[in-house]
């Protein structure tokens, strides 16, 4: 399953080690936008380390879980990166 991990983080040390934990999971296909290919399990694991590593009371992540057919329905305008050809954590 595909999930996009979105993130605003307010300071730079957490968003640096946020990243540094997406970039072990996935492939980061904007500034702060990655996209995950994995399990049930690697993801909650990956969202509990993410947990732990931001300010409850001043970032954001927002998981999207995309599913078969809604993967299908990504849209690209300029350079595309193919979600297929990424290597991800299974």
């Amino acid at each position: 399953m595909y999930y996009a991990v979105a993130y605003d983080i307010t300071d730079d040390r957490r968003r640096r080690r946020v990243s540094k934990t997406l970039e072990d999971f996935g492939r980061r296909i904007q500034f702060s936008l990655f996209v995950c290919q994995t399990n049930r399990r690697h993801f909650l694991r990956l969202r509990d380390q993410l947990q732990q590593q931001i300010d409850g009371g001043e970032d954001t992540l927002v998981f999207l879980h995309l599913c078969q057919h809604c993967q299908q329905k990504v849209e690209h305008l300029g350079v595309e990166k193919n979600l297929d050809t990424y290597n991800y954590i299974v």
